[in-house]
Formats: C-alpha cells, sequence, structure tokens
C-alpha cells in the first residue's frame, strides 16, 4: 500500500464519518475533501472544478426545471385525487393504484419533487381510510425510491454511474434499461408494503387532532384579564409577555369577538380571554405576577382555536428554505407571515417548551397557528410544504401542456437517439421559458443547488480513486476473496459483496458518495478478473438506491421522518426485511439480464 493510497483511504472513511455524523451540511463536507485533495496535490485546477461541468450534473440541474414545471401545474395532485375516487371502495386497491401512481411519477421526475407533492395527499388519504399517516409515510418514500430505479432520469445516482462508465469507455446505460429489473423489485416491493409492511409500521401520530399528536394538552390554555391586572390598558408587548414568561398570545377574545392580528400591539381590557401557548410553569408565573385567572384545567383543542379563519396546520421546512440555520425569533417568522409556531416535531421527537430560541433543521415539521389567508404566503413559498391541504384543481399555468411535453420528449428523443438527453433537456428548459411557462427566477430557485454542489464536488475523489490505484487496491482486495471460490460462483459471489456493500453504505452515508467511491471499484475488479462490468454497474445502480433501513440514507426518508412521528428504529423495522429480500433477488436476477 503506496502513501496515496492510504491517504485517499483514510479521506474516504473521514468522509463517511462526516457524513454520517452531520457535523456538516452534506454539500459542505463534499466542498472540504475536494479542498483537501486540491491542497495536496492529488489533483489539477482542471480536475478539482470538473465536476461543474459534468454532463451529469448539467443534466441533473435541468431535470430539477423541468420536474418544478410540471409541479406546478399541480396536474399529479389532481390525476391521484381523480384515481383514487374511482378505487376509493377498497383501501388496498386504491393504496395499491396510489402508489404504483406516485412509482411512475418518480420514474419521469425527481423523487424528492414526488414526495414533496404527495405528502399532504397521503396525509389526507389517511385521515380519509382512519389511519395514521406512519402507516403511509414510509411507503410513499419507498415507492418513490423504488420507482426512480425503473429509468436512467429517475434518480441523480443513475446519471452519474452512467457518466463515470461512459468516461471509462462503457457502453451508454440506456433510458429504460433500468426498468428490465427495476419492475421485479417495484412488483416485489409494493407487495412487501400492501401485506407486511402494514402489521409492521406504528400507529404513532393522530390524525383526529393536531393538538392531541403533538401532546399540547399542557401547553395551550385561556387565560381572563382580571380587574386588577397589570395588563389593563397596556400591551403584551409593552409588558414584555413573550420573554418574562415564555408565553406566547395567540388571540384575544373580547365580547365574543375574536382579536387575531397585532395581538401583541392589542391595548387589553378586563375581562379579555387570552389563548396562550406555554408550559405550566410558564402560566403559573404569569398568573401570579400579572393577576391573570387559568379559566379551566380542560386545555384547548383543535376545534376550539380553529375559530373564524384561523387554522392549525403542520408545514415541513425543504432544504431550500431560508429559515435553516436561524432561529424562530431571528428569522422574523411571525411578522412575516403572521403566524406562530408552537411545535417542532424532529427525528421522533417533539420540541414544545422555548421553541423561539431552536435553530430550524431541514425537514423540521412545523405546528403553525394562524388565518388562512395568510398561511397562503407559506404555501406558495418553495421552502415549506403544508402538510393536509391538497388542492385539486389544475392550476392555469400558461401553456400548462407544454410542461407534460417537455419531459415526455426529452425522454423519447433520448431513448430514440436522436438528442442526448443533456440536450434535450436544455431544448425543454429553453422552450419552457421561452413560452414564460415558468420565469428565470422560478427556474434558479427549482434547482436543488446542495444537491447539485455534493455532486460535482465529490466527482473528482472518484478521479483520484483511480488515478492514485485506490480502485485497483480495493479490487484486488476484494477480488482475493471471491476467488476462493470456484470459477462458476465467483461472478455471484462478487455481485453479492458489491451489491451488499453499496447498500450498507449508502444506509449511513450519501447515496452519490457511495455511488462515486463504488464504480471505480467494480470496474476495476471486473477488468481484472475478464467480467463484463455491466452487471456489476447495475448492482450498484439498484443497491445505491435501496436505502429503506435508516432514514439518513435517502432525502425522501428524511422527509417522511418527522410529519408521519417515525423513529429511527421504525426504518430498520420495516426497511432491513426489504433490503435483504431485494439484495437476494438481484443475486438471482440481475446476471440473468445482464450476464457476466
Amino acid at each position: 500500500m503506496t502513501f496515496e493510497i492510504a491517504f485517499v483511504l483514510g479521506l474516504i472513511f473521514l468522509a463517511f464519518i462526516l457524513f454520517v455524523t452531520e457535523k456538516f451540511s452534506l454539500d459542505v463536507t463534499a466542498l472540504l475533501i475536494l479542498t483537501i485533495l486540491f491542497l495536496g496535490g492529488f489533483l489539477t485546477i482542471d480536475e478539482a472544478i470538473s465536476g461543474f461541468s459534468n454532463p451529469a450534473v448539467i443534466t441533473i440541474s435541468l431535470l430539477f426545471v423541468l420536474s418544478y414545471a410540471l409541479q406546478k401545474t399541480r396536474i399529479l395532485e389532481y390525476l391521484i385525487v381523480r384515481i383514487n375516487q374511482l378505487v376509493s371502495r377498497s383501501i388496498t386497491l386504491g393504496l395499491s393504484v396510489y402508489l404504483l401512481t406516485i412509482a411512475l411519477a418518480s420514474a419521469l421526475m425527481n423523487n424528492t419533487a414526488i414526495v414533496a407533492i404527495f405528502m399532504p395527499v397521503t396525509i389526507r388519504l389517511a385521515h380519509r381510510y382512519h389511519m395514521s399517516p406512519s402507516k403511509l409515510l414510509i411507503p410513499l418514500s419507498y415507492a418513490a425510491i423504488m420507482g426512480g430505479t425503473l429509468t436512467l432520469v429517475g434518480t441523480s445516482t443513475n446519471l452519474l454511474v452512467n457518466s463515470i462508465y461512459i468516461n471509462n469507455n462503457g457502453l451508454a446505460l440506456g433510458m429504460f434499461e433500468f426498468a428490465k429489473y427495476g419492475w421485479i423489485t417495484l412488483v416485489i416491493g409494493l407487495i412487501y408494503i400492501l401485506t407486511i409492511a402494514p402489521k409492521i409500521l406504528p400507529s404513532r401520530t393522530v390524525t383526529s387532532s393536531l393538538t392531541k399528536s403533538y401532546h399540547m394538552a399542557g401547553y395551550l390554555t385561556e387565560m381572563k384579564v382580571s380587574k386588577d391586572s397589570p395588563l389593563v390598558g397596556s400591551t403584551c408587548q409593552e409588558r414584555n409577555v413573550s420573554h418574562n414568561y415564555d408565553v406566547i398570545v395567540l388571540d384575544i377574545q373580547r365580547d365574543k369577538r375574536l382579536i387575531s392580528y397585532n395581538v401583541g400591539n392589542e391595548k387589553l381590557e378586563q375581562g379579555d380571554i387570552l389563548f396562550v401557548k406555554g408550559s405550566v410553569e410558564s402560566f403559573l408565573q404569569m398568573k401570579e405576577v400579572e393577576k391573570v385567572s387559568l379559566l379551566t384545567d380542560e386545555k384547548l383543542t383543535q376545534s376550539e382555536l380553529e375559530q373564524e379563519d384561523n387554522i392549525l396546520i403542520e408545514c415541513m421546512v425543504t432544504d431550500q428554505s431560508d429559515l435553516i440555520g436561524q432561529t424562530i425569533m431571528n428569522s422574523n417568522f411571525r411578522k412575516r407571515f403572521y403566524a406562530f409556531i408552537l411545535a417542532i416535531r424532529r427525528e421522533g421527537s417533539i420540541i414544545r417548551n422555548k421553541i423561539a430560541h431552536v435553530l430550524i433543521q431541514s425537514y423540521d415539521t412545523l405546528l403553525i397557528y394562524g388565518g388562512k389567508k395568510q398561511l397562503e404566503k407559506l404555501a406558495n413559498s418553495s421552502g415549506f410544504i403544508l402538510l393536509g391541504e391538497v388542492q385539486e384543481k389544475l392550476v392555469k399555468v400558461r401553456y400548462w401542456w407544454i410542461s407534460i411535453l417537455s419531459i415526455i420528449a426529452t425522454i423519447t428523443l433520448a431513448t430514440a437517439g436522436v438528442l442526448p438527453i443533456i440536450k434535450g433537456a436544455l431544448l425543454s428548459v429553453v422552450v419552457l421559458l421561452a413560452f414564460r411557462v415558468i420565469t428565470p427566477n422560478e427556474a434558479y430557485q427549482s434547482i436543488h443547488w446542495q444537491v447539485i454542489v455534493l455532486i460535482a464536488a465529490l466527482i473528482p475523489l472518484g478521479t483520484v480513486i483511480e488515478s492514485t490505484g485506490t480502485a485497483s487496491f480495493i479490487g484486488e482486495s476484494i477480488s482475493q476473496f471471491v476467488r476462493s471460490y470456484s470459477d462458476n460462483l465467483q461472478p455471484h459471489i462478487l455481485l453479492a459483496l458489491t451489491y451488499l456493500i453499496t447498500m450498507i453504505l449508502t444506509e449511513v452515508s450519501s447515496n452519490t458518495a457511495t455511488a462515486i467511491i463504488m464504480t471505480p471499484v467494480v470496474l476495476s475488479i471486473s477488468a481484472s478478473m475478464g467480467l463484463d462490468a455491466r452487471p456489476l454497474i447495475f448492482g450498484v445502480c439498484f443497491a445505491a438506491s435501496a436505502s429503506f433501513s435508516t432514514p439518513v440514507g435517502y432525502q425522501t426518508n428524511l422527509m417522511v421522518y418527522g410529519p408521519g412521528g417515525y423513529r429511527f428504529s421504525d426504518f430498520i423495522k420495516v426497511g432491513l426485511p426489504l433490503s435483504i429480500t431485494l439484495w437476494l433477488t438481484a443475486i438471482i436476477i440481475i446476471p440473468m439480464i445482464w450476464p457476466f
């Protein structure tokens, strides 16, 4: 082992540790690794920035724009609601059609966008079937993941592996070549989701009441302003109620009239009833100092809160939100959206105390209280997804049909060999902009720049793994183990190891990083053993997307983590049997489709 190989192996190990611990965001970790390689002399300037000009990276960026254009029309929500109405008599049939539709949509669109679109629909569907959303949200993520493996454009991993394979003189992977095996995994996965998974999935979140779901019983109540209260003639802001007692005044009821706007600056009167959020300790402290009375020990329910046009709703923070890394107080959330954040659901836990000082993270689920009209501003922002609110009508976007046609044309032309996928996608985006279906600003905002930077910064790592001989070193270590078996078993053992290693790595790290590391390795192994690399390449593609056992391995799993009220162990219980099943299936079926 040379110093270069040892250094690169150490750097790969460091990268995985940083990805797992999330010490930094994924894109920052990738840029850190790139910087170390560049400063260490492992990369030239051209090689260091090569990822940002890589055709796969540019194609992924363009596909984000195409997905957004289709998302903007809301046609998928429209179709899925209509389809569900047709099969509403049978829950099993309804869910089967629902999940299959999601999988097919994910084959053509970015699966992150698919999950973002269908989470509100799924929660509404759970309510219709009198089920907990936790019974359906993991199946939603799994269906999107498996659907993404049906085509070259279904997931960024496929495009990335294809690019590396082509650069190593491999024959390009076909647009629908993935479907030869992808259909098998999808059928197996859907059968598992519909028959076995429901027995394992928890019923953890409550659909009937958000106050119950977030265990808000001890945090919401009513207070009455007495005659001798210091609050009389003053405002909540003047009395510094929020700061002194950590109590948020949501509404004021005065003579059967509800005051919901600019509550902090409203002068209080004797007999005013305050709808407040806080803790028992906060309420008792405020009662003592401000001489208010707690009206009842029975806490406020969702129905009591939702008066006039006020609503209580869940909202998920996307990775594009400007709230990330800020506290609620610093983000000025209340004044921006005229709404209150009552609680935060994060990775299986609920934060209810001192939330004004909590740093917001990607995919946090917020319990929000505010006016319905004001919350429309939140709904129209790309940084948030309102859960449970479904718009069933087709949005009349100018030339909306171009959004549908552009994706179909891009894929058709690429499949027929008329235009490469990157040229077709670029042409489609230009057409969408020219006809003003989307604006340039919308196009820029639709691109998940964190994903783009992550991929572009990691691509040079693959170059270094190959140029330093690290791929050959790892490949030789694996091939030595494989050669201990008989000749006819060696290819199958190699495929089993390749799939298993890739699957384990993608569960604890970025699937992009895993694909970039494993692809040069399998190319080196196949060359040294005189095998066709194609079955191993497809093994890497499918295994890198087989992230079912942890919430951190795939973005869609993280998205449903909070809204479903899941625990880390829930993914292991449900996902591990599916992962093992698909691993064994791959060992048998892949060599039949792509012989060694």
